[in-house]
């Protein structure tokens, strides 16, 4: 008698393999909103040294988000065909060295070079993170560990907030932006115990070295392994890594609607936070911005145990659907406050919600991918969050200085225009198995 592979884990069961795992993952996810971040705290900084102007340093962050767009589309389809482990490892490499020598960019010119360089790196580490740990949990809270992991984000955001607030008025944004690279080489060295994917090797016709990993996971968790032999799907390798696969009948609509509803959370998330210190500072005159960024970034932390809570109870497109359409509303009520208090309490829901959105969306991406195409999956919906990205920066730069209002409703409107989008898309995915070939995913998408 065989079993799948999915059927193997529920039967392990969460335990201390899994825990390890969140807690690798975790620190990179930190240390990945950490980079990102770093880079609009030390904005001023660069900015007043190399003497540009608003529309020259949002290049320069763009420059970020452009290298995460490739990075997203390269190793989401180099880790279907080459595997989770080794892209894994690489991805951090790549933003270590970079965002290391970053912090030694001779001029405006240089620094985009060295940003994009580590974008290309973070680019492949979101996504890869997410659909490793997504393939060793069980069916059982799947949700609830997936947004769980994407919380770590706000860990970061909070730790590149405080580290500005200590940093930037005394030593200044290089040392800021050295800062992370050292939490990555931490990352890439607690990363090499990290197993390759089972569902990966028996997805690549090698079931023995997948039951191998699963008798590990089993010791680990303190559980007897499952004797029954590892199921194979039907050979579909030529749609392994295929962006086609993605746009095959029965997951055209999924994919479109993903594609759209990331590009436009990142358009609004990116074109506020990228430049929420500075417009803090020249709109409302906060003397100590990174004391008020610190506040809206701490917010986010009930934004996802709140959407942690709600995506085994009420499912993944209720809340998506929800806290998209609240953060819009939220940037509109930010839009026209009048008064400090308003403000931060506006800016303070924008943030609460639309990082819950973030944690929904991300835990429901993996879940409606078969293995064969996950990585791909994964890797193209974020690099279409990186189109948003490379584009928000340059959309806020040209609207802030000219109009706050204007600026925070083009945002707004793309939080609004992300919550219609979800409607489109019919799979709940709370509480059903990780599907591992085309056909299976297929029949209940077409449902």
């Amino acid at each position: 008698m065989a079993t799948t592979v999915q059927e193997a884990i529920d039967r392990v069961g969460f335990g201390a393999f899994q825990r390890r795992l969140f807690l690798v993952c975790a620190v990179t996810w930190a240390a990945d909103a950490a980079e990102i971040f770093l880079l609009s705290f030390a904005l001023p900084g660069f900015s007043e040294e190399f003497d540009l102007s608003g529309s020259q340093a949002g290049l320069v962050v763009t420059s970020t988000f452009a290298g995460m767009l490739v990075g997203a589309w390269f190793w989401g389809m180099l880790a279907d065909r080459i595997g989770r482990r080794t892209g894994f490892q690489l991805t951090v490499a790549v933003f270590a060295v970079f965002g290391l020598a970053s912090a030694f960019a001779p001029d405006a010119a240089w620094l985009a070079v060295l940003r994009f360089a580590t974008g290309f790196g973070l680019g492949g580490a979101l996504p890869l993170d997410f659909s490793v740990f997504a393939e060793y949990l069980p069916t059982r809270n799947r949700g609830r560990w997936l947004v769980l992991l994407e919380s770590f984000w706000a860990v970061g955001t909070v730790a590149a907030a405080g580290l500005a607030l200590v940093i930037m008025p005394t030593l200044g944004w290089r040392y800021l932006l050295a800062t992370s690279a050292v939490a990555a080489v931490l990352v890439l060295w607690v990363r090499r115990r990290v197993p390759e994917s089972a569902r990966y090797l028996v997805s690549r016709g090698r079931p023995d070295e997948a039951q191998a990993i699963l008798a590990r996971v089993a010791a680990d968790n303190g559980v007897d392994p499952v004797g029954e032999q590892i199921l194979v799907p039907a050979d579909e390798s030529r749609a392994a890594g295929s962006l086609t696969a993605l746009l095959a009948r029965g997951m055209r609509r999924v994919t479109l609607s993903l594609w759209s509803t990331w590009l436009l959370i990142a358009f609004a998330y990116y074109g506020i936070f990228v430049w929420l210190p500075q417009v803090l500072s020249d709109e409302y005159g906060f003397l100590n911005t990174y004391v008020y960024v610190f506040f809206i970034a701490v917010v986010q932390l009930p934004g996802y145990f709140s959407a942690a809570w709600l995506l085994e109870r009420w499912g993944r497109l209720p809340v998506l659907r929800t806290y998209l359409g609240i953060s819009g509303a939220a940037t509109f009520l930010w839009a026209v406050a009048d008064g400090t208090t308003t403000v931060l309490v506006a800016a303070g829901l924008m943030s609460f919600f639309s990082l819950g959105a973030w944690a929904a969306l991300y835990a429901y991406t993996p879940e409606v991918y078969p293995t064969r195409i996950r990585t791909t999956g994964m890797g193209s919906a974020s690099g279409f969050a990186r189109v948003g990205g490379v584009v928000a920066p340059l959309v806020g730069g040209a609207l802030f200085p000219v109009s706050l209002v204007l600026a925070l409703s083009v945002f707004a409107v793309a939080f609004v225009l992300a919550a219609v989008v979800v409607t489109s898309l019919r799979l709940e995915t709370r509480g059903r198995p990780l599907t591992d070939t085309l056909a299976e995913e297929q029949r209940p998408v077409l449902r």
